[in-house]
């Protein structure tokens, strides 16, 4: 729990204080912060391993860590920002304890899909009908396990990924 987090906080003082000056609080900091008001951030510039850190906690304002895309972008090219270099996946990432159960939300790495979309192939059009499509899907009610209601029912992997399908025919 706690211990193990300031651990984590403690063994990257090279970036803490590298970083210092160029924000109101450290990174240990700002993350109590970040759980405790999460609108007063737009973005968050930290180093790999804290910024996994605070992706899991952000992750509890959604729900499940199946409905957080992620993105790690270069910088924007000349082209009016299309062809930005990035890595796009769910911040979940693999979730190899759950692989090949059926059970996965896929919904994250559609919309990380979405992401690519927009960022690196400005296909803004496409991004935008694959977003309203996820919408849809989730305003019609459909839920997989781990964002369903206690006791309510939920759908799997592929039925998830069909329902979004079907909404962009």
């Amino acid at each position: 729990g706690h211990r193990r987090g300031h651990a984590r906080c403690r063994s990257h003082g090279a970036f803490r204080n590298d970083h210092r000056g160029r924000a109101s609080n450290p990174p240990s900091q700002e993350g109590v912060a970040a759980r405790r008001d999460h609108r007063q951030f737009d973005v968050i510039v930290t180093e790999n391993m804290f910024g996994d850190i605070l992706s899991d906690e952000a992750s509890m304002l959604t729900g499940s860590l199946g409905m957080l895309p992620s993105a790690s972008l270069g910088e924007a090219s000349s082209a009016g920002g299309r062809g930005t270099f990035g890595m796009y996946e769910p911040v979940h990432g693999s979730a190899p304890d759950i692989a090949g159960k059926g059970i996965a939300n896929p919904l994250a790495t559609i919309i990380s899909a979405a992401m690519l979309l927009r960022h690196s192939l400005g296909e803004d059009r496409a991004a935008e009908d694959i977003e309203r499509a996820v919408a849809e899907v989730l305003d019609a009610g459909l839920r997989t396990a781990d964002i369903a209601a206690a006791g309510a029912s939920s759908v799997g992997t592929d039925a998830m990924c069909e329902a979004v399908i079907a909404r962009l025919s």
